[in-house]
C-alpha cells in the first residue's frame, strides 16, 4: 500500500511539474514603452524653449505618480525645457539619467532602434511633443491609436507594447493627471 501510495505521489509530481506555467526556454517578456507629450508649456517666458507651467509641473509629478511602480529602466527627452521637466520627477524618483534624442525622422529611427536593443521585460519612457509622439509609436511598429494630438492635449499616456516574438507592437492610447 505504501509503494502504491509513493507510486501515485511520484505520478502527481511528475504530472503537475508538466503543467507549469514557466515560459519556455529561449522566451523573454515583452517590452513596454510609455509614450508621452511634454506638460502645459509657458511660451509668454520664452516663445523659442518654454518652460513648463504651474498645470505643466503638477502633470509632471502626475506622471511620476503613475509610472512609479512600473519597471522602468530607461528615459528619453527630447532637448528642450519642457520636455526635460516633464519627466524629472521620474527621473529623480528612479534614480535615472535622462538621454536625449533627437525628434527628426531620422532620430525617431534611431531611438526606436536603441529601446529594441535593451534588455526585455523592463518599462521605456519618451516624452515628446505633440508632432512626435505618435511618429515615435510608429517607429517602434505599433499603429497610431489615435489619429492626432491637438495643440491643447496634455494628459495622454501611450503604452506600446514591444512583443519578445515576432509579433508587432501595439499601442493604446490612456489618460493621466488633471483632465484638460
Amino acid at each position: 500500500m505504501f509503494l502504491l501510495f509513493r507510486g501515485l505521489l511520484l505520478l502527481l509530481t511528475l504530472w503537475l511539474s508538466g503543467c507549469s506555467s514557466t515560459k519556455p526556454a529561449g522566451s523573454a517578456a515583452s517590452t513596454i514603452v510609455y509614450l508621452v507629450r511634454h506638460g502645459e508649456k509657458d511660451t509668454a517666458l520664452d516663445p523659442k524653449d518654454p518652460p513648463l507651467t504651474a498645470a505643466g509641473a503638477q502633470r509632471a509629478l502626475a506622471l511620476r505618480d503613475s509610472l512609479q511602480r512600473r519597471p522602468v529602466t530607461a528615459i528619453f527627452s527630447t532637448d528642450t525645457k519642457r520636455t526635460r521637466a516633464t519627466v524629472q520627477p521620474l527621473a529623480e524618483a528612479k534614480k535615472l539619467d535622462v538621454q536625449t534624442y533627437d525628434a527628426k525622422p531620422v532620430g525617431l529611427a534611431a531611438l526606436a532602434k536603441q529601446i529594441r536593443t535593451l534588455p526585455r521585460g523592463k518599462a521605456v519612457v519618451v516624452v515628446g511633443h505633440s508632432n512626435t509622439v505618435l511618429e515615435t509609436i510608429e517607429a517602434l511598429g505599433a499603429p497610431r491609436p489615435v489619429p492626432s494630438i491637438a495643440d491643447s492635449e496634455f494628459n495622454y499616456l501611450f503604452e506600446v507594447t514591444i512583443p519578445s516574438n515576432d509579433r508587432p507592437a501595439t499601442a493604446r492610447a490612456l489618460r493621466y493627471g488633471a483632465a484638460q
